[in-house]
């Protein structure tokens, strides 16, 4: 079966539609979001709404909570509290009755799905030592693969330490391995890179391919702008910060 994995959308519907156009070329299976549907960015109710009418599975993250007023925004620094008020006051009914539905990870029989760790979608997850705590709950589903977002950073991670994709910008997973994987973010990538990032999983292989892709970062940044969002979350888009 082959799965798209996408996180971190973070209400960027230029880089939502430039990946959607890839996934739908590639023809998977099944896309799985792994959470913060909004937030930050400009368009909430636009990629709520794909994500509903596609069916796609998604799981609630820490800013998808807080828009929904499932959490307080305990821990932004003032620039994502700002964001996550004017998300909060844009978003329609409809869809923050959405986000408060979504649950907080999910099991496919490949793997494990979370928006943070696998218990906790706050928890950021950079190193082995940051996962090992965590891997009882995927062994509880007879499970050695999971992926998760939050960080807006790309990586694999294994107890060997941080893996490197292969010269095709791939990895393969080793069946019964312990294999941690975050696919970056879509909407605001955190690792140097630009652009959006997303990935594909082929669970008859177990390859896992890296995806980037270029999208207009300046119609996005222009959007911000408009809405009165801070300038800040403008400009690290064009940076991968």
């Amino acid at each position: 079966m082959l799965y798209a994995i996408i996180s971190d959308i973070h209400a960027n519907l230029d880089a939502f539609e430039v990946v959607l156009d890839a996934i739908d070329a590639r023809g998977v299976d099944q896309t799985v979001c792994l959470g913060d549907v909004v937030g930050y960015n400009p368009n909430p109710n636009e990629c709520a709404d794909i994500l509903r009418e596609r069916e796609i599975p998604t799981i609630c993250g820490n800013h998808d909570a807080v828009a929904c007023g499932r959490e307080d925004p305990l821990g932004f620094n003032p620039v994502a509290q700002r964001a996550a008020e004017w998300t909060r006051d844009t978003l329609r009914e409809d869809n923050r009755a959405w986000l408060r539905e979504l649950p907080d990870s999910r099991v496919f029989s490949d793997f494990f799905a979370a928006h943070g760790s696998p218990g906790d979608r706050d928890r950021y997850l950079f190193s082995w030592q940051d996962i090992l705590p965590h891997v009882p709950v995927l062994e509880s589903h007879d499970l050695s693969l999971c992926f998760f977002g939050h960080t807006h950073s790309a990586g694999i991670f294994t107890p060997n330490g941080m893996d490197e994709l292969d010269e095709t910008g791939a990895f393969t997973v080793d069946e019964g391995k312990v294999v941690f994987i975050n696919p970056g973010s879509v909407g605001q990538p955190r690792d140097g890179d630009p652009r959006a990032a997303f990935g594909f999983f082929d669970s008859d292989t177990g390859r896992f391919e890296q995806v980037r892709l270029e999208y207009p970062i300046e119609n996005t940044a222009e959007r911000i702008a408009a809405c009165g969002l801070p300038e800040f979350l403008a400009d690290r888009l064009f940076l991968g910060r």
